[in-house]
């Protein structure tokens, strides 16, 4: 019968069975590499976002981008089938900050160089690049850097201004730098690396934006803890 014929062909072809074990370590290798690239996220990342929690999709992404690249690299047709399937994907993630879009390529690049055959110049680059990060980390974190995350958000129709909120910050003590702000006809939302010498003036801090406009919403997080 033809059906078990193919069956047969393609669990005992040699040829396919050569590629199997490769193939296979390849994936595992693919996902070891994003999840060493998910723990330098996580530990020398400056996004005020959940960093552990962006960092899971690295493992998935580059074991993925291992997978297709490995289906697609020895046919032109299935390229061109993936190029028009991909042609017809929607998809918009809040990427708020550029060291996502980053680490993002990063991963996506481990899973190009695996899923092509190059392991050794991938794992000496993602190596070489990770050095980079930790050093970067080292030489730009300074001890006196502003350590909170101060998250502000004000809604209509009385909306506080980025120089309000400093003015205010300023006010009780603290030495603060706009990191993000997003506005919407509804409401701002603004994010600060603030360093509050006294952290009992927060509180000051928060009756202040309360007396321009008592729905203001004040969230603090501390940098040191954003990670864990």
């Amino acid at each position: 019968m033809q059906l078990p014929a193919s069956i047969r062909e393609l669990f005992l072809n040699p040829t396919a069975n050569a590629s199997i074990p490769g193939f296979v370590l390849s994936l595992c290798l693919a996902a070891v590499l994003g999840l060493l690239l998910g723990q330098a996220y996580i530990h020398f990342g400056q996004s005020l976002s959940n960093r552990r929690l962006f960092a899971r999709n690295f493992l998935l992404l580059a074991v993925t981008t291992t997978l297709i690249i490995s289906i697609v690299k020895s046919s032109l047709a299935l390229s061109l089938g993936l190029v028009g399937a991909l042609s017809i994907v929607r998809f918009r993630a809040a990427i708020k900050e550029p060291e996502e879009l980053a680490f993002l390529f990063l991963a996506i690049s481990i899973g190009l160089g695996l899923g092509a055959g190059q392991a050794l110049v991938t794992i000496v680059a993602l190596t070489i690049i990770l050095v980079l990060i930790a050093l970067r980390s080292l030489i730009h974190r300074a001890p006196d850097q502003p350590n909170f995350f101060l998250t502000v958000t004000s809604p209509s129709p009385a909306k506080l201004s980025p120089r309000q909120i400093l003015d205010a910050l300023a006010e009780a003590g603290a030495q603060a730098r706009l990191k993000r702000f997003d506005e919407t006809p509804d409401r701002i939302e603004a994010a600060f690396l603030v360093d509050f010498r006294d952290v009992s003036r927060l509180e000051t801090f928060s009756s202040q934006l309360r007396n321009l406009n008592p729905q203001v919403q004040v969230s603090c997080l501390d940098d040191r803890g954003l990670a864990a």
